[in-house]
This record gives structure tokens, sequence and C-alpha cells, in this order.
């Protein structure tokens, strides 16, 4: 038995969390900018993922147009910097809704570090930061979806093997429904099977 939620039944912050809820666990974009200002903005966002590969480009969405939009749209660039568990409450501290007069950098205290190739700043804190430039935008609805070309990523070598982030040293934070948010649990590793080494009887588990 199934319970059915109908979008045009339902008010849309209701349809919203039913989402928020069901598309889990989802990384998050602690993206930095700064106003023409000068004002350096810090905000999380949890659609984030990757858009392209070549060229390298990712992507996050705004609900709604916040000042990391307008930013973006005066300036030209941003940073992605990783939200690490141990960074749990200055991220979330990140997303209050402060003016744009002020930076979050400085309500959550953090440091500011500058970036290699554009002008919006890197979190100090952060175990690693994918440096942006502006490659598009475009709105869906009530959202904006910006799409970053990759000019740079800044790793700290403390999560480093070789050239390989170590996820037990990363340790990702992500969003879940509610107010809820994830660690990174359980790591389990399993090899995609190549069509040529298929299994001549593949028994998934008996439900």
């Amino acid at each position: 038995m199934r319970t059915d939620f109908d979008p045009q039944n339902l008010p849309r912050r209701d349809f919203y969390k039913l989402l928020n809820s069901l598309v889990v666990p989802r990384p998050i974009a602690w993206v930095s900018s700064r106003s023409a200002e000068g004002v350096d903005n810090l905000a999380p966002h949890s659609f984030f993922t990757v858009a392209s590969v070549s060229p390298p480009i990712v992507q996050f969405t705004s609900v709604g147009v916040k000042d990391t939009v307008r930013n973006i749209l005066e300036t030209g660039d941003f940073v992605v910097n990783f939200a690490p568990e141990s960074l749990f409450l200055e991220v979330n501290a990140t997303g209050t809704d402060f003016g744009p007069e002020e930076s979050e950098f400085d309500r959550a205290g953090l440091t500011r570090e500058p970036s290699a190739t554009v002008a919006a700043m890197r979190v100090a804190e952060s175990p690693a930061a994918i440096e942006c430039r502006l490659h598009s935008t475009l709105s869906m609805g009530d959202c904006t979806l910006v799409f970053g070309e990759v000019t740079h990523v800044a790793v700290s070598s403390a999560v480093l093997d070789g050239e390989h982030p170590l996820i037990d040293k990363l340790r990702p934070l992500s969003r879940l429904g509610l107010d809820e948010w994830g660690t990174i649990g359980e790591v389990r590793e399993i090899k995609r099977i190549r069509a040529s080494d298929w299994p001549r009887e593949f028994r998934p588990r008996e439900h």
C-alpha cells in the first residue's frame, strides 16, 4: 500500500518539504560570493551537483533570488567551499537571512582566504574549495540554476592520499528532510560490473 501525493492538491511548501525528504542525501554547496560593493557573502545551498565533466562545470540551485545569485550576476564568479562535519554549526549559521550589507564570514566567525583565480573569498577553515566563473544561469519556476565553470580547485594536503581526497578525512555533511542533516555514516565499496563480467546467474537479495 502507498500514499499518493499530487502537487496540484498540496500547498507549495508542503510539497517542497516532501521532495526534500525523499531526494536525500543532498550534498551542500557552501557558496561564497562578493557583492559589487565588496561585501563577502557565504550561504549553503543543498541542490548541488556536477553539471559537466569537460568543460568542468558545477551547478547549484537557489530557491528564490538570494544575495548569492545577485552577487554572482554582478561580479561573475563564486567559490563552492566544502562543507565538513567539523563546521556543522558554522554551515548552518550562514543560512541565516542576514541583510546584504552583512557578511556571514564575520557573523559565523570564519576566516577569509584569497582565491587563486576569482575575486570571491574562500573559507580558510574548509578543507577544499572549487573556484568558479559564471557560465550561465537558468530560471526555472521560482528557482535559479547557477552554472559555474571550474577555474581552480584547492584541497588541503591533510585530506589527500596523493591526489585523491579521502572521504574519511573530508567527512562531508549532507542535507536530509526537515531540519535533519547527514554525516558520512557507513562507507561501502563495490565495483561496477562490466557486461563482459556479468555472472551467468545474478542472484539479487530476496525480498
